[in-house]
């Protein structure tokens, strides 16, 4: 009996953990517009240590060794066949879009790491920085900062009422008085436009009239789902109204049998973050396993419970604040749990590789 054709379209956290999880159990193909998986929770320790990068850009060749790789964007599907902007028909048994939230990057790994070296100059060059959002990407970059170049006059622009907005008040007030005490500048409900900056002596205003000077900034705002190229397709009506796929409690797109939705893309109402996108995985790679084999086994399918608010804030290299069901903490001890690896060597092992990299 010929092999199911399994096509993965994204390949972040959940689709690359479900290539890895089911490469031998299918004739499966991945279809990224990059040739790499990006640890993307680790990335901001690799804009201050660029040796850091090396670990956590890592080609899908040596994760996914089976299948075939295909990069390229997906950008139309009918029931059968998924088209790719190379002009590829890519004909698949079960479909699973992972693809997550769009984002400008680079094809290669090497252009990829070339991008960390260039931003970690621009951060070293710079006695000031400004950063722009106050979200867990704009604290975290800030904290980076802070404790690897303590010199550095940091401020961080939000427009939002407190920092860390998508977890509760204690973290955000936590993390605030953390953040003024390594004297970085926090000011809340105000927004700043970088392109109408000036160059020449690199000072920006805010929407409160205040000035503020910096030799570099970074953009830490949300980026968009990345569902926009479904919108002319056959689940144009399977997206909820933040762009986002609906799906059952097995993470099948909601009144299909043989397409599933994982990672930030789906509905599920719970924090996006990359641990519970490698949840999803995990299941879909169950059910698909259960579902190839076949023999009447579509009432064992796994069912997907959203997660609690849990979550880990990395504040430099040894304190974070951490969210848990019935505590909120701030210190050392999450940050042993998350800041000092941030889980690279865990993810690599997850992958198949070795913790480390050897120095090319």
């Amino acid at each position: 009996m010929a092999e199911k054709k399994v096509v993965i379209v994204g390949g972040g956290v959940a689709g690359a953990t479900l290539a890895k999880n089911i490469q031998n159990q299918a004739n499966v193909t991945l279809i990224d517009p990059k040739e790499y998986f990006e640890i993307p929770w680790a990335s901001l320790r690799g804009l201050v240590e660029p040796s850091f990068a090396e670990r956590i850009v890592i080609n899908h060749r040596e994760y996914f060794k089976k299948g075939d790789l295909v990069v390229s964007s997906a950008v139309n599907i009918t029931e059968t066949e998924v088209f790719t902007a190379d002009g590829q028909q890519i004909a698949y048994d079960y479909l699973v879009i992972a693809t997550g939230h769009a984002e400008p990057i680079p094809k290669t790994r090497t252009e990829r790491l070339d991008q960390y070296k260039a931003e970690n100059a621009k951060i070293k060059s710079a006695s000031s920085i400004l950063i722009v959002g106050g979200g867990p990407t704009g604290v975290e970059l800030a904290a980076e900062i802070a404790v690897d170049f303590p010199d550095k006059k940091v401020t961080i622009v939000h427009k939002g009422v407190r920092l860390l907005e998508y977890i509760g008040q204690k973290a955000s007030s936590k993390t605030l008085k953390w953040l003024k005490s390594k004297k970085v500048d926090v000011k809340l409900e105000q927004s700043v436009e970088v392109r109408s900056s000036s160059e020449e002596n690199k000072t920006y205003e805010t929407s409160n009239g205040e000035t503020i000077e910096a030799d570099a900034h970074f953009l830490c705002i949300g980026k968009p789902v990345g569902s926009a190229w479904l919108r002319e397709t056959l689940l144009k009506d399977d997206l909820d109204g933040d762009g986002r796929i609906k799906v059952d409690e097995n993470l099948r797109v909601k009144g299909r049998s043989n397409i599933f939705a994982i990672g930030d893309i789906t509905d599920v109402q719970e924090i996006k973050q990359g641990v519970y996108a490698s949840g999803h995985a995990q299941l879909v790679a169950k059910n698909l396993k259960l579902l190839i084999e076949g023999g009447g086994k579509e009432n064992k399918l796994g069912t997907y419970k959203a997660q609690p608010p849990i979550s880990i804030v990395s504040l430099g290299r040894k304190t974070a604040v951490a969210q848990f069901p019935f505590i909120t903490v701030l210190g050392r001890l999450p940050g042993m749990i998350k800041s000092g690896d941030l889980f690279v060597g865990k993810t690599r092992k997850d992958l198949g590789l070795e913790p480390n990299v050897k120095k090319s």
